[in-house]
């Protein structure tokens, strides 16, 4: 178990399935208080009971900046302070998105999945910058993606936004470096995050396995060890950088 995250306060934002609710599991087993922030409030009151006393969950919204302020309110009401923000919450899967090509995207789509991705990403920041300041301390890890450096065609609305993830988190980590903000960026490869995940969505992340050096389906517990690393204090001289977990795909 990694050291140092015991009584850290974190919040993960679309915690309550996927590769969310694995990094919400993963803080739990390494001794932290959890805050699973999540558009399902059945699903993250679930995830909270099963992690248990130390978990918090909250309904939330992350395009709307009042649920973002609402959602740092609460855990700083619950908890007394905000040590980590895990920027988790997507338009990808469980709430779904279109994969074809550029001519089938909707508008209406593409603003909603940057509403989410991105102008979520922008709110959630600002919720937690004042305590973190406060206390001159904090951890932010965005969630990039490995689809930002393969290329691939399709999605482009979403991987568009996870490229601008990684400009985010590299211009906020100079703007709050002075206050000892360490903020970095998480990019998972194709990973089987699908709680029933159908024959050709299995196909689909079978796909990748050719392709790297690690010959087999990426899970989302593959994840969590690089995370709880970049929350942790063994992380603590690193920032603006991008850490990419796809079992050998791209090599930055």
């Amino acid at each position: 178990m990694i050291e140092g995250l015991k009584e850290k306060v974190v919040i993960v934002t679309g915690g309550a399935h996927g590769i969310g609710k694995a990094y919400c599991n993963g803080f739990a087993a390494a001794g932290a208080r959890v805050v699973i922030a999540d558009v399902d409030k059945p699903g993250a009151e679930a995830t909270a009971r099963d992690i248990g006393a130390q978990a918090l969950p909250i309904q939330a919204d992350v395009s709307n900046e009042d649920a973002t302020k609402q959602m740092a309110a609460h855990t700083l009401e619950r908890f007394g302070r905000i040590d980590v923000l895990i920027n988790n919450a997507a338009v990808f899967s469980v709430v779904p998105m279109n994969r074809g090509r550029i001519e089938t995207i909707d508008p209406e789509e593409w603003d909603r999945l940057m509403a989410v991705n991105l102008r979520g990403l922008f709110f959630c920041c600002r919720a937690v910058l004042p305590p973190m300041r406060a206390q001159k301390s904090g951890k932010i890890i965005n969630i990039a993606s490995g689809t930002v450096f393969a290329g691939a065609p399709g999605r482009i609305h979403y991987v568009t936004s996870k490229a601008a993830t990684i400009g985010f988190t590299r211009t906020l980590s100079r703007e709050v470096g002075a206050d000892n903000i360490n903020v970095n960026c998480l990019a998972p490869g194709n990973t089987l995050s699908e709680e029933n995940p159908t024959e050709p969505m299995i196909k689909f992340r079978e796909s990748s396995v050719s392709l790297r050096s690690l010959k087999r389906i990426q899970m989302p517990q593959d994840v969590v060890g690089a995370m709880l690393f970049l929350a942790s204090p063994l992380s603590d001289f690193m920032t603006g950088q991008t850490v990419n977990v796809d079992g050998g795909i791209s090599f930055l």
